[in-house]
């Protein structure tokens, strides 16, 4: 793990495969860090340097006061390639990751060669939703995000996954439990937010969508939604939940990167 110095604090990041290599960028979901893609590492990094960060509020990295908004977590991203002097690199990013890889492709694309945005939508949820998620929190604190973990191993994995692999399920919802009250209510705000319904079609970089067929937070129709506006765009829709790479790593994995090196 190593660390690079924002304005306002420190962002937690990991460096793994050949330094020669083209550089892929992956950015977690809402709860968890970067050890959520380590079932990816294997084959991402027999082709690309990858780059894993924590999220604002998330992990090893700083918590400031919130609500954050995505721009926010977008130029995050690009302090941190800065910093490491990276140029170029394509992003991968999971349900608030895949908004952030909106927000990049919108408004970065001239840093991106391809764009990959997993479990997400244009729009997530509503602002109902997002407050009283954000009120319990701050009010229960550890115990809402306890009681938060035992609650997303249904949003996040199929019943079928979930008694398979217990200990699976177990190492990515705890990681939700461990996240702060406080960043995890302000990146809360973040994605209540967000809304990219009349900025999408404004995404130029390759872009490939996966959505889950059994994923309730994130249905298959929001990325239909971002498929439509985006030219050229594909849409690949595994049996999963909400962490699909997690559920189908292997075929995420492949798919992913059969399209990053197409």
């Amino acid at each position: 793990m190593a660390r690079v110095k924002l304005a306002d604090g420190e962002l937690n990041y990991r460096l793994d495969g050949p330094e020669e290599a083209p550089v892929l960028v992956l950015s977690n979901s809402l709860g968890t860090d970067l050890g959520m893609w380590d079932t990816q590492i294997p084959t991402f990094t027999e082709h690309f340097r990858v780059l894993r960060y924590d999220t604002r509020g998330h992990g090893q990295s700083l918590v400031t006061e919130g609500p954050y908004s995505i721009e926010q977590l977008g130029r995050d991203v690009l302090a941190l390639v800065d910093a490491l002097s990276l140029e170029r690199f394509s992003f991968c990013g999971l349900s608030m990751g895949g908004l952030i890889g909106q927000w990049l492709g919108i408004n970065a694309g001239n840093r991106l060669d391809r764009l990959v945005i997993c479990n997400t939508a244009a729009k997530i949820a509503n602002d109902e939703v997002w407050n009283t998620r954000i009120e319990t929190v701050l009010r229960d604190r550890e115990a809402a995000m306890v009681g938060l973990r035992d609650a997303s191993i249904a949003r996040w994995f199929t019943p079928e996954f979930a008694e398979r692999e217990p200990a699976q399920a177990k190492r990515i919802t705890d990681m939700l439990a461990a996240t702060s009250p406080d960043g995890y209510a302000a990146n809360c705000g973040a994605v209540r937010d967000a809304d990219f319904r009349e900025q999408v079609a404004g995404i130029q970089v390759p872009l490939l969508i996966i959505s889950g067929s059994q994923d309730a937070v994130t249905p298959p129709s929001g990325g239909e939604f971002i498929q439509q506006r985006v030219k050229g765009a594909e849409h690949e829709v595994f049996y999963a939940a909400h962490l699909s790479n997690v559920e189908v790593g292997g075929p995420f994995s492949q798919r992913v990167l059969d399209f990053l090196r197409a």
